[in-house]
């Protein structure tokens, strides 16, 4: 073989970015910050779980759906009435969409959640056998599925790892440091990926969740003097 046509680097294109040894510094900062945290939320807030109440699988998928623009307490509220009248899988795939909206209208947007719902239960029955899948991609083909609500199926459900990342989620992250004024929920995600060891990543999110309701709040001022974070909170007071 020509030797003149063989190396052990790799080939260079126009989308392969050299990392600088300034932001290999900087993300082994926020990699040892972000361990921190972790390790702190986990000794505040030791037994979080999910606050959308759900015993089967196919329920939590209904409850992430009514979940949007609305808080987990009234979902869990109104999906009483729709277990009420329609208690198993099978029953709620076979509901018109019309009895689904006339339950679930408490929850905001009624006649998209109660289509997504009804079409998501007949898939469920059709292709799966009335389970969920455990697939991140089968999920995301579901409707009403996105990326928050596979990773909460895919880490409550089956104990994979998952990264939530919902409004506390991209709200304290951004406060703590972790990530740098990004917004989109993707992009928040994929940059946790590369900082929360992925057997913590769920609970982390869930403990977001908690922190953020009880002291880290969306308020201008939230209350840092009794947070476990403030001395290496870099928006601590802020």
């Amino acid at each position: 073989m020509n030797k003149s046509t063989t190396t052990t680097k790799p080939v260079k294109t126009s989308k392969t970015k050299k990392i600088t040894a300034k932001e290999k510094r900087l993300q082994a900062e926020k990699q040892a910050l972000a361990l921190e945290i972790v390790a702190r939320l986990k000794q505040a807030y030791p037994d979080t779980d999910c606050t959308l109440e759900y015993d089967q699988a196919w329920k939590l998928l209904v409850s992430v759906r009514l979940a949007a623009q609305c808080t987990d307490a009234r979902v869990n509220v109104v999906v009483q009435d729709l277990y009420a009248k329609y208690p198993t899988q099978a029953a709620l795939a076979e509901a018109g969409v019309d009895d689904i909206e006339a339950i679930v209208h408490p929850c905001g947007l009624g006649p998209s959640k109660a289509r997504d719902i009804s079409a998501c239960m007949k898939i469920l029955r059709d292709q799966y056998n009335g389970n969920v899948p455990d697939d991140f991609n089968a999920l995301l083909a579901l409707p009403g599925v996105g990326r928050k609500s596979a990773n909460l199926i895919m880490g409550d459900v089956f104990g994979k790892p998952a990264i939530v990342t919902d409004t506390h989620c991209i709200r304290l992250v951004n406060r703590m440091g972790l990530v740098d004024g990004i917004k989109e929920p993707k992009k928040v995600e994929m940059a946790l990926w590369d900082l929360i060891p992925p057997e913590e990543s769920n609970d982390f999110c869930h403990r977001l969740v908690d922190h953020g309701r009880a002291v880290c709040t969306a308020r201008t001022h939230p209350y840092c003097d009794q947070c476990c974070l403030n001395d290496i909170c870099p928006k601590n007071g802020v």
